[in-house]
């Protein structure tokens, strides 16, 4: 196989990934960007509502909701 045929295959590769690329506009990389955020936000939420819900005041209200609902 020549050099030259050897070389073209990588490059046509690459400027069909290009293509696409541009096809899809610049923004196309983003969405794995909004998810991180996402999932950060959501774990900090989350951490958030691990400690509400770890006070007495609370852990007494969600069961005087539960003994409620399980009685009536």
């Amino acid at each position: 196989m020549r050099i030259r045929t050897m070389l073209r295959r990588p490059v046509r590769a690459v400027r069909r990934r290009y293509v696409r690329a541009l096809e899809h506009g610049s923004a196309a990389g983003m969405t794995t960007a909004e998810y991180a955020v996402g999932i950060v936000a959501a774990c900090g939420f989350a951490g958030l509502l691990v400690t509400i819900l770890r006070s007495a005041e609370v852990r007494a209200l969600l069961f005087g909701i539960i003994r409620k609902a399980l009685n009536a």
